[in-house]
């Protein structure tokens, strides 16, 4: 009878059971239809900034136009999310040298792409800020038989995205110095894309939008945002160093009380990592390419050269061993899946023309459904030596001082040929003049 009895309540558990996972499964489907409905709706103007001549201030003005121009948060009602599928808006912000020439870009939804122009001269009144077409468009789909090859990856955090990079405080261009005082850490990037040939291109993006990541949630349980998680790993890295003892019998607080005694070497940290959670915080993605005709670039069916090598190294100068350093990962090269069996070179050439599709479409907060399904982290070995799943990217969190470091006109002091600044300055006629 109780054999019975337990049978029934499973026969009669697996149609329910298989209902809600069937009704949870078909609830995420449509959402992830309607966003990407949204989306395709969504237009885009690309955006070039051409610096002034003198670029006097510091990277704190590029700050304030981020802060300004990008972090669109809002509460979104149940009706705008799960019925027209909304989504926050994102930006990105890119360095591209095309043959040699440097230029700086904001790809922006058009319906917000006043506030970033009047933003951007808020901040640089003798900039010049125009709508040009997208420099991605000029590089055919990567194939055996293009003209066009490429290197790309992405990049990601080594620690929790509390402890920050280098940042244009710490290399002291917040007290204004004088121009040739001046140490950016941007003019690293500006001269290796500058030192570029005909029929080579380096690109940059780095896309935003306002941190919406949610950490340590479940199912029943809502999650936190950034802060919040970032005061919980400080806490545990000076956990090892707190201890506890009994107050005196006069004090009237009692009780036990905790005392920190943290090494010297940690206070830098854990000053730099309560200064970046008292700015805005954005959930970014850093993806870098290097493209060239194949003449120059036979990669991969021939040798690399020198300058898919040196893109990789362009961030070296934002690490910092005790906070956080820029990783690498996502490559499109031989040990993309497997450190063991290299790719062919067929499929290098896919995960190439992926690349250069997912950085034309500025892929990284809502990616299609296939992304989802097939992974590396979805797709083991040695599944993946038949099925090639797509790369799975990584958001962090970086703040407005550390994406102004990442993003800002280089000062005077830096002297590349190529990289264009507007030689006179623009103004408004006098309203007295004689008709």
């Amino acid at each position: 009878m109780i054999v019975g009895f337990i049978w029934g309540l499973i026969m009669w558990l697996i149609p329910v059971v298989a209902t809600i996972i069937l009704g949870y499964v078909a609830w995420k489907l449509w959402v992830h239809y309607i966003r990407q409905n949204f989306i395709s709706g969504i237009e885009w103007s690309m955006l070039e900034i051409t610096p002034p001549r003198d670029v006097l201030r510091s990277p704190k003005g590029m700050e304030l136009f981020i802060t300004n121009a990008l972090y669109h948060w809002s509460e979104k009602g149940g009706k705008e999310e799960y019925w027209q599928g909304a989504v926050w808006f994102w930006h990105s912000l890119e360095i591209a040298s095309i043959d040699g020439n440097v230029h700086f870009y904001i790809r922006t939804p058009s319906r917000i792409r006043e506030l970033v122009e009047t933003q951007m001269y808020a901040q640089y009144p003798q900039a010049q800020v125009r709508v040009v077409e997208d420099y991605t468009l000029g590089v055919d789909k990567i194939t055996k038989d293009s003209d066009w090859r490429l290197w790309g990856c992405e990049f990601r955090l080594e620690k929790p995205d509390v402890f920050p990079l280098k940042t244009y405080v710490d290399f002291g261009l917040d007290k204004d110095p004088k121009e040739e005082f001046k140490v950016d850490p941007i003019s690293s990037v500006i001269e290796l894309f500058g030192s570029i040939q005909k029929g080579e291109q380096m690109w940059m993006q780095i896309v935003v939008r306002p941190s919406k990541q949610e950490y340590g949630g479940g199912l029943f349980k809502k999650g936190h945002d950034w802060v919040v998680e970032g005061t919980e790993v400080i806490k545990k890295v000076l956990e090892p160093y707190t201890g506890s003892k009994a107050r005196a019998e006069a004090d009237p607080i009692g009780g036990i009380s905790k005392e920190i005694r943290a090494p010297g070497f940690l206070d830098e940290m854990i000053k730099a990592s309560g200064r970046k959670m008292t700015k805005l915080g954005f959930d970014t993605g850093v993806r870098i390419c290097y493209v060239a005709r194949k003449e120059i670039f036979p990669f991969p069916f021939g040798p690399r050269n020198n300058n898919s090598r040196n893109i990789r190294l362009i961030f070296r100068q934002y690490a910092n061993p005790f906070s956080n350093q820029w990783m690498r990962f996502n490559n499109t090269q031989a040990d993309a899946y497997n450190s063991y069996f290299t790719a062919s070179p067929e499929t290098i050439i896919i995960m190439c023309n992926r690349m250069l599709n997912e950085y034309r479409e500025r892929m990284f907060f809502y990616p299609p459904l296939r992304h989802y399904i097939f992974n590396k982290h979805t797709v083991f070995f040695p599944l993946n030596l038949w099925v090639k799943p797509f790369f799975h990217s990584e958001i962090f969190v970086l703040n407005t001082e550390e994406l102004a470091t990442m993003w800002h006109f280089p000062g005077q002091i830096l002297k590349v040929p190529s990289f264009e600044r507007i030689e006179s300055i623009e103004a408004a006629p006098p309203p007295n003049l004689p008709m």
